[in-house]
């Protein structure tokens, strides 16, 4: 039989669950759209390119990623600080550079070359966000 305490508990989670749908309802429900498209997009063999323009024009329009980042951000202690991380210019700057740097390669005919290197942008990318992580932290 539960106690008056673990129902009191039931309550202020299913509150505050609720709280958190009522506050970004939008934002869910536009990813919830954006992924939809992308497996609906893929089961149906459509282009990598349309689906991935598609994404970030309806993402950009929409201001899913922004939602997406404020929701990263509600998580305690670690959430602001990876949203801040992802709000750094420096972060884009170089994940920009590394995929132009990619169309490059493999139109030169490095596409071998190119998936060692975008491995490790990836992980310069990790390192800078757990670094920032741990410094803001320690």
């Amino acid at each position: 039989m539960p106690d008056k305490k673990n129902i009191q508990q039931l309550k202020r989670y299913t509150l505050s669950f609720k709280l958190f749908f009522q506050a970004f309802w939008k934002t869910i429900l536009t990813w919830v759209i954006l992924v939809t498209f992308v497996v609906v997009a893929i089961h149906y063999n459509v282009d990598k390119s349309v689906i991935g323009g598609f994404v970030v024009i309806f993402g950009i329009v929409s201001q899913a990623f922004i939602g997406l980042i404020n929701i990263i951000g509600l998580v305690p202690l670690v959430g602001p600080i990876v949203a801040k991380v992802l709000a750094l210019p420096l972060f884009w700057l170089i994940n920009a550079l590394g995929y132009f740097v990619s169309i490059i390669a493999i139109k030169k005919g490095y596409s071998k070359d190119v998936v060692n290197y975008r491995i490790l942008t990836v992980v310069l990318l990790v390192g800078i966000v757990i670094g920032f992580i741990l410094g803001k932290i320690i």
